[in-house]
């Protein structure tokens, strides 16, 4: 009876396994944001003044995804339609700048290949995650991509529990005061070759906290990430495919 129980819970589940991480788009999510070409009604202000995060400017209109929390206010408040959340999950950069959208813009944002990166680390990537002040979201959605669903381990990427075995260090949260020293200490115990990963708008530009008196995001500008994955948070589909992009896996 038991048996019959489980087989009955399998099939009403389906097939939980992706097979193509680079194909799979998640339905109902709120990924890369797209901005329509037309322009704005005379003096309009209406997204400007709702973005939580200050991640909307003007002329030409322009999101920072470094900074969105993807809540959708500007949606609702603009008057003629033009922004709109697509279920693209396809949005990581290398550089900072390339993460501002602009209205009219066709291209998908998405990392780069490295060559060196591809010869390092192509075949096996070791992954330190961090979470300096985060509100767990994040770090919840980066531990699923090692679950059955998106398993990343056919791709030779894996969590590790110490710094010292680890290729890159992956931070998510604000940066908090009190995580200065441990994010330092993660860092210096890895070996070389390295490279940093910053997850979520908390991450990349401080988020709903940028300013606060308690953040102290000096490390980044010590140590230049190498790779931004938006979101908040992020679906895991985000990160696998900017972890992908920048090894070259097709």
């Amino acid at each position: 009876m038991t048996l019959f129980k489980s087989l009955r819970v399998r099939a009403s589940q389906g097939a939980q396994y992706i097979p193509d991480l680079r194909k799979a788009v998640p339905l109902g999510f709120r990924g890369r944001p797209v901005i329509a070409g037309e322009r704005c009604a005379s003096e309009c202000r209406a997204c400007v003044d709702l973005c939580p995060t200050r991640a909307i400017t003007l002329d030409p209109v322009t999101l920072d995804l470094g900074r969105c929390v993807f809540c959708t206010e500007c949606v609702e408040a603009c008057p003629q339609n033009r922004i709109a959340f697509t279920p693209e999950p396809r949005m990581a950069s290398n550089t900072r700048e390339q993460l501002s959208i602009r209205a009219g813009q066709e291209e998908i944002t998405s990392a780069r290949a490295s060559a060196t990166f591809s010869k390092l680390f192509r075949r096996s990537l070791k992954l330190r995650q961090v979470s300096a002040g985060g509100c767990n979201a994040c770090e919840l959605e980066l531990g699923a991509l090692a679950n059955v669903n998106f398993d990343v381990q056919r791709f030779g990427i894996e969590w590790v529990a110490s710094p010292r075995h680890a290729d890159a260090l992956v931070l998510s949260g604000p940066l908090t005061r009190a995580m200065a020293a441990a994010v330092q200490l993660a860092w210096d115990a890895m070996p070389d070759p390295r490279f940093l990963v910053v997850v979520g708008a908390c991450a990349i530009s401080g988020g709903l906290y940028d300013e606060g008196e308690c953040i102290e995001r000096a490390f980044l500008d010590r140590v230049g990430p190498t790779l931004y994955v938006p979101g908040c948070p992020p679906h895991p589909l985000t990160f696998a495919n900017a972890i992908l992009d920048l090894l070259g896996v097709a």
